[in-house]
């Protein structure tokens, strides 16, 4: 080999955001003039700028470039010992080609964000809020959520109480609020309440919200038994208290001789002749001719029956957990042949009145999961921002929903965007950008994104 190298040094230590450099000597041993060409390589080389990138050297001279990491503060810059390698390819002889390897320590660091959806929740006996936590730190969390209030006028029951969360994963809690005392009526009472997310050797991440509780009888009904009391004690007051005075006009008839009259008899009455009765005018039945049409419209129902919803870009199909839950995420997974495959078959149910509702008259559907019967949904009702998590939640029905979806085919790829009708159209997307390839994981999170044929908003509806 006509090439000695050296790092200096072998290993170093970075934060997350920062930068360090390494310094790579280059010594030509051989006896000719060479160009060496230096390539990063391994799980740093996104993160890694050389400079120069190529050097040329004198036979027994010596030189130098500089390696410079700069992981960016994110959950992909895994914590701990990274070992990365710097590709060294000679010009004149490409087949002496070496590698010299080091190691960069990425320290870690923890980013933890909670949100209430929704932050004000309303209910006679119960309210049920649930508390999203995002891990945006390069370490796995641990944390415990516990609930409190001023003057402890709610019980909480939370589950899971416990949560470990992955680097770039969120967990979704449910958390069940109980009034100790019901208003029977009255005026509804606002009671301000926490959540905390404890965690080791850190301060508590409280998230705040409200819990509106209303009395059990409403207001307007006092006001009408009010009135009814009323108009019951008025109208008992009239029937005792009044009294109609009564006279009478008739006077002494003087006797008078009776004067007997014969009775003549009444004229018999003539029969009349019947009516004649009129027949009965034949009842025509309206003759059927609907068969065709209602087996066009069983077809249309069973093509979007039972199928897999397939990425165009990643080959993976549309999945949610093996039990399925309300809030619970829907990603994609390789798409399973066997037994597991119930977990990735859809329906796409017409919406009521979405015959032709959406944009261009096309149809509206729900897209409810075969396995569990929950619907893709997103948060809250209204319209969702990019780079929303798609999940699942009970199937409603109501186009003023968010669950609301429509088809548009692409002539370029054959393929469909699936667009949320109340989210101002947006796609379904996997998380992740096609370009870099960050979107092939299994169980990368399904999410709302713009439309585009050259990202992963591309969807195949295929007959399993």
């Amino acid at each position: 080999m006509s090439l000695w190298t050296s790092l200096e040094p072998a290993s170093t230590t970075v934060d997350p955001g920062g930068s360090t450099t390494v310094r790579l000597r280059l010594r030509n041993t051989g006896d000719v003039v060479d160009e060496y060409r230096c390539v990063p390589v391994g799980d740093l080389a996104p993160w890694t700028t050389v400079e120069p990138q190529s050097i040329r050297l004198y036979p027994g001279t010596t030189g130098s470039v500089e390696l410079t990491f700069a992981p960016p503060r994110t959950p992909d810059a895994t914590a701990g010992p990274n070992p990365y390698g710097v590709q060294i390819i000679p010009t004149e002889h490409p087949e002496a080609t070496t590698v010299p390897e080091g190691n960069v320590t990425i320290t870690p660091f923890s980013e933890v964000r909670a949100e209430l959806v929704p932050q004000t929740v309303k209910g006679r006996f119960r309210g049920r809020p649930k508390l999203a936590i995002d891990n945006f730190g390069n370490v796995a969390l641990t944390a415990s959520v516990n609930g409190s209030d001023n003057g402890d006028q709610i019980s909480y029951d939370i589950y899971p109480a416990n949560v470990q969360i992955q680097p770039g994963r969120a967990a979704f809690i449910k958390a069940t609020l109980k009034p100790r005392q019901i208003i029977w009526a009255g005026a509804k009472q606002s009671r301000p309440f926490t959540l905390g997310v404890q965690r080791s050797g850190a301060e508590p991440l409280p998230v705040r919200g409200t819990y509106v509780q209303p009395g059990l009888l409403p207001r307007w009904l006092g006001v009408v038994l009010s009135m009814l009391l009323a108009l019951a004690i008025a109208f008992l007051m009239i029937w005792f208290t009044y009294k109609p005075s009564v006279a009478t006009k008739a006077t002494e008839k003087p006797q008078q001789e009776a004067v007997k009259t014969v009775p003549t008899p009444d004229p018999k009455p003539t029969p009349s002749a019947p009516k004649p009765e009129s027949d009965p005018k034949p009842e025509h039945t309206k003759g059927g001719g609907d068969g065709a049409a209602a087996a066009k419209a069983k077809a249309e129902r069973e093509k979007y029956h039972n199928v897999l919803l397939r990425n165009g870009t990643t080959r993976k199909c549309a999945n949610v957990s093996d039990k399925g839950s309300i809030g619970g995420p829907v990603d994609q997974l390789t798409c399973n042949g066997g037994d597991g495959q119930e977990h990735q078959l859809w329906s796409l149910e017409l919406m009521p009145q979405g015959k032709g509702a959406g944009p261009g008259n096309a149809d509206l559907y729900q897209i409810k999961n075969v396995k569990d019967g929950y619907c893709m949904d997103l948060p809250d009702n209204g319209p969702a921002p990019k780079e929303t998590h798609i999940t699942e939640g009970p199937c409603t029905g109501r186009s003023d929903d968010n669950q609301s979806w429509w088809l548009e085919k692409r002539v370029e790829t054959n393929l469909f965007w699936i667009h949320n009708y109340t989210s101002d159209n947006l796609c379904m997307d996997v998380s992740g950008y096609a370009s870099s390839g960050g979107d092939m994981a299994d169980k990368m999170p399904l999410t709302l994104f713009g439309c585009s044929d050259t990202d992963d908003q591309g969807w195949s509806i295929d007959k399993p």
